[in-house]
């Protein structure tokens, strides 16, 4: 799987799933565009990171929910790429706490960053795709938007949204040649499990089968081969990676 000369598109790439994808791409040979909301030397680290792999790479530091500044960004991207060959839509936030005390506040920026940020990516990304007729989005989303799970109710609302747009876009798409798909992670071990006790964390690790976490590279690895020819009669789906847990 060679993906040499090809753009590739990673939002939330500072660092754990994000920054594993991007460097995935870059050692396969593959030209990186990375995001970072806010984390501006965790991103350079990156950045440089890919470099050292002899790879092209453009940083862009903001967030992925605001229209203009997706804009601004694609504006950018145009100057150096004809179209970005692989989107992989991963920026995402987290919210824990009971639906009755989730204010309107959080609600919309769970909305914003998770869904709205789908919207914006491939929004921007898609012209190009459309009239090269080709192209590849990959969303990375979560099993709590095929289940729902209690006292994440934005997040698994937001999450669904994801999957069903993937579902619509790639029935939309499938004409020109682009292909849309979903990766619903399970419990992957990254910062954001930090917090869990040990205790919480064994009572976890015996609700999935396989009895482990699944590691950013487990996720990179599988957008690498949604990405490539390899999989190139898989659209529309939303691929669990979760052990079995569900």
């Amino acid at each position: 799987m060679d993906f040499k000369n090809k753009a590739v598109l990673v939002t939330g790439a500072s660092r754990g799933i994000g920054k594993e994808i991007a460097l995935s791409f870059a050692k396969k040979g593959a030209n990186l565009i990375i995001n970072s909301s806010r984390s501006k030397e965790q991103l350079e680290a990156v950045k440089r990171e890919i470099e050292s792999l002899g790879c092209q790479c453009y940083s862009f530091l903001g967030d992925v929910s605001d229209y203009q500044f997706v804009a601004s960004m694609f504006e950018n991207i145009y100057k150096h790429f004809e179209q970005v060959d692989v989107l992989i839509n991963n920026a995402g936030i987290s919210h824990i706490g009971l639906f009755t005390e989730t204010t309107v506040t959080q609600w919309k920026r769970i909305i914003d960053v998770n869904l709205n940020s789908v919207y914006n990516c491939s929004y921007f990304a898609l012209p190009p795709m459309i009239k090269n007729h080709r192209g590849n989005i990959i969303n990375i989303s979560s099993i709590w938007g095929v289940t729902g799970a209690s006292c994440e109710v934005a997040y698994s609302a937001s999450k669904g949204g994801v999957n069903s747009f993937t579902k619509a876009l790639a029935k939309e798409l499938g004409p020109s040649n682009i292909r849309v798909n979903a990766i619903a992670c399970g419990v992957i071990d990254t910062d954001m499990n930090t917090w869990l006790s040990p205790e919480e964390k064994s009572e976890l690790l015996d609700q999935i089968p396989l009895m482990k976490m699944g590691s950013s590279q487990d996720v990179a690895n599988l957008c690498i081969y949604l990405a490539s020819d390899e999989s190139k009669y898989i659209t529309g789906q939303i691929i669990r990676l979760d052990g079995g847990m569900i």
